[in-house]
């Protein structure tokens, strides 16, 4: 054999032994590493413990915690924050503070967005949700549309959306008292359905009830298809038991079984996941839908996973930036909001930070 043989077909044998992916590399768990590993662009930094992002026109709009509300280009820039004016102080307390923000359908017209906080009130811990809008100083509260949802240090849930159907969507999580979760008498663990004048829509599976699914620990991404199938991302259990974080395909009243069932148990009555972690921790928040995939940013995870609607396949594709909290989509690009400044990561000199990624496959 040709010396120059010799050598093609060694490179040959070795090419094919490669995991196949976009960059031919492979994480330590020996997943492969999607084009989403490539540089992300860094449009904001220095946001304060940020948990949800929405947009309008060439602006961000970023809730943090502590509560306020930063604004950023879409072409990136230094954040300007707009303080709360509430009729109820926000509570940032262990996982609670100023969560979820959803825009109104006439946002151009009437300036205004729904928002989910926590507070306290006469010892007792709770979240609320709440219209605001802008005015040229702060962010002003003009409605109430849903109060004393069970809130707590831990699991208060907080993602707002509104589905296909003009209808505002929340998730509220079991604020540490599992059996809540169960209780349909109970706001806790629940997904919730409003009208966006905060009444109960008549069409909700139960009567007079804000409850739209139940037996969740704490749910915290949602994002629907294009054909408006809806899933939720969910907080699997913590502590000795790690693992087990679920994605859902959410169907107007279904009981998710927390806590009576976890990761593939099933019982009758109750809806086993379309994909969960096992023993690994994803800790998913962020919940967005591209193409008919799910991408769902981690935060324990530190990652931003893909997964396929028809419960077949999951995947690793962008990691190396520490937690993150939210993640959307907008025109094949997707920004993603970071989250290592919220007690539980590991700041960088510039966290956090807001990021737009032009690739994920």
């Amino acid at each position: 054999m040709k010396k120059g043989w010799g050598i093609g077909l060694l490179m040959l044998l070795v090419a094919c032994t490669q995991p196949s992916s976009d960059t031919g590399e492979t994480n330590e768990n020996g997943e492969a590493r999607g084009e989403g590993m490539r540089d992300a662009k860094v449009l904001a930094e220095e946001l304060d413990v940020p948990w949800s992002v929405v947009e309008s026109g060439d602006v961000f709009y970023i809730s943090e915690r502590p509560g306020a509300i930063a604004e950023v280009p879409k072409k990136g820039g230094k954040p300007q924050r707009k303080k709360l004016s509430l009729t109820k102080e926000v509570l940032h307390e262990g996982e609670g503070g100023f969560l979820g923000l959803a825009l109104s359908p006439d946002f151009d017209k009437d300036s205004s967005l729904y928002a989910y906080h926590t507070y306290r009130e006469n010892g007792e811990i709770y979240n609320r949700i709440v219209r605001l809008k802008e005015t040229e100083k702060v962010w002003k509260e003009e409605e109430i549309l849903l109060e004393e949802i069970p809130g707590g240090f831990i699991h208060n849930g907080g993602r707002l959306a509104i589905g296909p159907d003009q209808k505002l969507y929340a998730t509220a999580g079991d604020a540490g008292e599992e059996e809540k979760a169960q209780d349909r008498n109970s706001l806790a663990g629940k997904i919730l359905r409003l009208n966006l004048d905060g009444s109960v829509p008549e069409d909700n599976p139960f009567p007079d009830s804000y409850v739209y699914s139940y037996g969740h620990r704490n749910p915290q991404g949602l994002a629907w298809t294009d054909k408006g199938v809806m899933y939720s991302a969910e907080h699997g259990p913590s502590g000795d038991e790690t693992g087990k974080d679920e994605i859902n395909r959410i169907e107007a009243g279904k009981n998710y079984g927390w806590p009576v069932i976890v990761g593939d148990e099933e019982k009758k009555g109750m809806e086993s996941p379309l994909y969960q972690s096992g023993e690994d921790t994803w800790a998913p928040s962020g919940l967005a839908e591209s193409d008919g995939t799910l991408y769902v940013a981690g935060l324990r995870g530190q990652q931003i996973r893909a997964f396929s609607t028809d419960g077949t396949s999951s995947r690793l594709v962008f990691e190396g930036e520490g937690r993150l909290r939210d993640i959307l989509s907008l025109d094949g690009r997707f920004y993603v909001l970071t989250n290592n400044t919220d007690g539980r990561g590991s700041p960088g000199k510039n966290d956090d930070r807001l990021l737009r990624l032009d690739h994920l496959k």
